[in-house]
């Protein structure tokens, strides 16, 4: 069986949570959101990671969402679980759990809040690949975790086995063309700034781990395929008209717009978990402007 490799449009999916006391995670709003992602044309579903809230998840919760989501997408886009911490022993634990429910692949930031070196995210790395049954997709997110994998170490990185892409968030082109550079082109980079997807592609890029996708995934999933069959002009346009929901999506802390905009589309109640709070009314006023510029269809 061909190593699974990332390519294309992928989206970290949101977690739905029922408007109860509990905020517990409503299953058939997680469905809905599956089945709208696929219809849209995505390539594949990132789950439980940053913008899935997965630091509010207990463990139970976390087999949950993930074991889920793996079953109802059936197989018909491959699945990524989000598995990092800023603890390898930690780390190690939820990668193999994650594995055992069925992903295709694990998601591993860097280690967040304890700040090591270079040396200590590269021993960090090699050790969840070594031991992972599935294959690794790095996640430098400098803006989250305080530390920046630089291009010396993901090209380290990237001649271990089972380490087959980055998703890189640092929001620099110049990064990612180091990379590209470093790696000869042979090491798959997807954007993790929705703002600079196609920009991105254009220098190497192989695609997009993205939040916007989960409110508008076919407009999203059109970046890539507009580029990758040739019409560059055209992709390129498409980003700029994602630009203001884009924008919109990120003027509160994620996912609290994107979980607004879903509940506007009737897919979700638009809650999350504390220290997250709901999005403000006037984000919901914006979002339905936004949404309905783009035909996307407003409930009520």
């Amino acid at each position: 069986m061909a190593k699974f490799i990332p390519q294309g449009t992928f989206t970290a999916i949101v977690t739905p949570f029922c408007a109860d006391a509990e905020r517990s995670v409503d299953l058939p709003a997680l469905r809905r959101l599956v089945e709208q992602q696929i219809a849209g044309g995505v390539d594949g579903l990132v789950v439980c990671g940053t913008t899935g809230e997965a630091s509010t998840l207990d463990d139970a919760e976390y087999e949950l969402v993930v074991g889920s989501t793996v079953q109802f997408a059936g197989g018909r886009v491959p699945v990524i679980a989000g598995t990092g911490s800023n603890s390898t022993k930690k780390t190690l634990a939820t990668t193999h759990k994650a594995c055992s429910l069925g992903v295709d692949g694990v998601l591993v930031v860097t280690p967040y809040y304890n700040k090591p070196t270079q040396a200590g995210m590269i021993a960090h790395f090699s050790q969840v690949a070594d031991h992972s049954s599935k294959p690794v997709v790095l996640y430098n997110v400098p803006g989250r975790t305080g530390v920046n994998l630089l291009p010396a170490s993901v090209a380290e990185l990237a001649k271990h086995r089972n380490i087959v892409a980055l998703k890189e968030a640092a929001g620099s082109l110049e990064q990612v063309q180091e990379i590209v550079m470093r790696t000869a082109g042979t090491f798959p980079i997807l954007s993790g700034e929705d703002a600079l997807c196609v920009p991105t592609y254009a220098v190497g890029g192989r695609g997009v781990i993205s939040v916007v996708s989960n409110v508008a995934p076919a407009l999203t999933s059109a970046l890539w395929n507009d580029f990758a069959a040739g019409r560059v002009a055209e992709a390129g346009r498409g980003q700029v008209r994602l630009l203001p929901l884009i924008k919109l999506l990120f003027s509160e802390p994620n996912p609290q717009p994107a979980k607004m905009a879903m509940h506007l589309l009737g897919i979700m109640e638009p809650v999350a978990r504390l220290p997250l709070i709901d999005a403000t009314a006037a984000t919901r006023d914006a979002l339905a402007v936004e949404l309905a510029r783009l035909g996307l269809p407003v409930h009520g």
